[in-house]
């Protein structure tokens, strides 16, 4: 894949005064690639080392995410380990990165979204970091793109027993809708609170999150999928679909 990633400065310092920065990242031969990539990995079944997860949709159960994939996928890998993104990740963090943890969230028709949250309480062993949105297909206000509350990312704000914001706080913060067009990323803080909607379309919404860490603290990539799949192998399931370290998805559970 070529590089299309050009001087960095001015999206570096619209990530350090708003906490997140969009970039263009693939051309349209490349788009159909990924979602090729993506395809594949969403036809895999439930017996390899990567995690699959499910929740129930009114057309039945359906995949909500993959994680854990790189390993076992060698573009995917390469387009994530890959000198474009790395570069993107250190010129946002201003220290060089790797990899933390990757998963695709794939919001099909009819699949729910995420409530209100940071993302540093449900990632243990690191301290600096930044996620990235892949975008698959075209993200819209319509199939649940992200909103993000813009400056918002300087502290931790205090969670409920779900780890999410409080509803009472989130209902006092300015949250902005950042649709995605397919082939761009979206950038932001561990610390940004963010949220989104349910998939109201008829097509699906498939993206990529994967996260960095400093690289000085260390390759954590298995001690955190070790820890996370210990973690949520006892989680009892009520009226939610558990499928990250804080209980922020609002799919129905599997039964």
């Amino acid at each position: 894949m070529a590089s299309h990633v050009g001087d960095l400065r001015h999206e570096a310092a619209h990530f350090t005064e708003h906490g997140w920065a969009m970039l263009p990242l693939l051309d349209g031969g490349e788009i159909a690639e990924l979602q090729q990539w993506v395809a594949e990995v969403e036809s895999w079944d439930d017996e390899g080392g990567w995690f699959n997860h499910y929740e129930m949709t009114d057309g039945g159960p359906r995949r909500c995410r993959t994680e854990n994939f790189t390993p076992f996928h060698a573009g995917l890998r390469d387009l994530l380990t890959g000198p474009r993104m790395l570069r993107i990740a250190e010129a946002l963090m201003g220290e060089p990165v790797v990899l933390y943890k990757e998963k695709i969230n794939y919001k099909l028709a009819g699949g729910a979204g995420w409530n209100p949250h940071q993302d540093a309480p449900a990632y243990p062993f690191i301290e600096v970091h930044v996620s990235c949105m892949v975008a698959v297909d075209d993200a819209s206000t319509e199939n649940g793109c992200l909103e993000v509350v813009d400056g918002a990312h300087h502290d931790a704000i205090p969670t409920d027993s779900r780890g999410c914001i409080p509803a009472d706080i989130a209902s006092t913060m300015s949250w902005t809708p950042v649709p995605v067009p397919a082939g761009s990323t979206l950038w932001f803080h561990s610390l940004l609170p963010h949220r989104s909607g349910d998939n109201r379309s008829s097509s699906d919404r498939r993206a990529l999150y994967p996260t960095y860490n400093a690289r000085r603290e260390g390759d954590l990539r298995a001690r955190y999928y070790e820890h996370r799949r210990r973690q949520l192998s006892g989680v009892r399931e009520d009226d939610r679909a558990v499928i990250s370290l804080i209980d922020d998805f609002r799919g129905r559970p599997v039964a």
